[in-house]
């Protein structure tokens, strides 16, 4: 059997979350070089020797390295994808992780974007949506469905990842028509452009990662959605007073598929920027966080209305 071999780079503080965040996948034969780890072991063993190699030393210097195999064929390179967002999402969360980059040996860019492509396909999400990667776009009939282009690079999801279809699953029964919608954590925007496509009239998408902004245009763009209806910004709602300011109040339907942490730091500000009565769908809360994160959400004034589920994830409908 062929195997992927694929590692992901960050430093003694980032070890942990990246091990959470790859067990929640179901990946957990993994193996790890800790640069602490390592001092330490010259620092107790130096008696033993009379040098070091030098260019172990440098290798070493800096970073730790999490590694991991997966199989080398569909279900592989599915889960690869899977880990990809994910690691966005920890990219998004914290800062002091390192360069969480995520490498595949023995495989040239060409041919990872090549690989990884041939196993994103059009996907049927609840009743209403068809998800379609833009190279797959020509010959594919939606059935009467509300077709959503995507076209993600390699650094942003399709909508494969289960947090997203949960989105999207619930976006179906939230949209009614003429809402305002405001994304918190927009990446590629496919839940503000899912939005408009079933009928919302206007969305703002936000996220702090720059590369958000052309990414979630030309995503519209692929969809026939121009500024004058989404119209993104990038920075953070949490820290920034002036964005939130600039991001304005009413909105009947905020939107934040991110993680369990800032998920709990946006809920006391939810209410700023809802209307009473309107919605917050949020999303990426990882099993073990739900309880604090229910707790959170009620405090803040939330109240769940609906929860979704799937494979160790969860996801809250929740009304002002």
């Amino acid at each position: 059997m062929n195997w992927l071999e694929l590692h992901i780079d960050t430093n003694h503080q980032g070890l942990e979350p990246v091990e959470a965040m790859l067990s929640a996948l179901g990946i957990d034969g993994i193996s790890i070089e800790d640069e602490t780890e390592f001092r330490d072991f010259l620092e107790d063993n130096r008696q033993y020797w009379d040098y070091v190699d030098e260019e172990l030393e440098q290798r070493m210097r800096g970073r730790s390295r999490i590694t991991f195999y997966l199989p080398a064929g569909e279900d592989g390179f599915a889960k690869m994808g899977e880990a990809r967002i994910a690691l966005e999402q920890l990219r998004g969360e914290r800062t002091d992780c390192g360069s969480l980059l995520m490498t595949l040996n023995n495989v040239q860019d060409g041919d990872w974007e090549n690989s990884w492509k041939q196993y994103y396909k059009p996907m049927e999400i609840g009743e209403r949506l068809l998800v379609i990667p833009q190279w797959e776009a020509e010959g594919t009939d939606p059935c009467g469905r509300v077709s959503l282009l995507l076209d993600p690079g390699l650094t942003f999801g399709t909508g494969g990842h289960v947090t997203t279809r949960m989105c999207l699953t619930a976006l179906e029964k939230a949209v009614e028509g003429g809402e305002r919608v405001l994304d918190l954590g927009c990446g590629s925007g496919i839940l503000s452009i899912a939005a408009l496509k079933l009928g919302a009239s206007s969305a703002k998408a936000v996220d702090i990662d720059p590369m958000c902004l052309n990414v979630a245009y030309d995503n519209a763009a692929l969809n026939g959605i121009g500024r004058e209806s989404l119209e993104v910004e990038i920075g953070n709602v949490l820290s920034d007073e002036d964005l939130r300011a600039s991001l304005g109040s009413g909105y009947d339907l905020i939107l934040a598929n991110i993680v369990a942490d800032v998920i709990l730091g946006l809920a006391p500000l939810i209410r700023g920027f809802l209307r009473p009565g309107g919605v917050f769908l949020c999303s990426g809360i990882i099993e073990g966080r739900t309880e604090e994160v229910c707790r959170g959400l009620a405090a803040a004034g939330l109240d769940i209305r609906e929860t979704y589920s799937d494979g160790g994830w969860y996801a809250y409908l929740c009304r002002l």
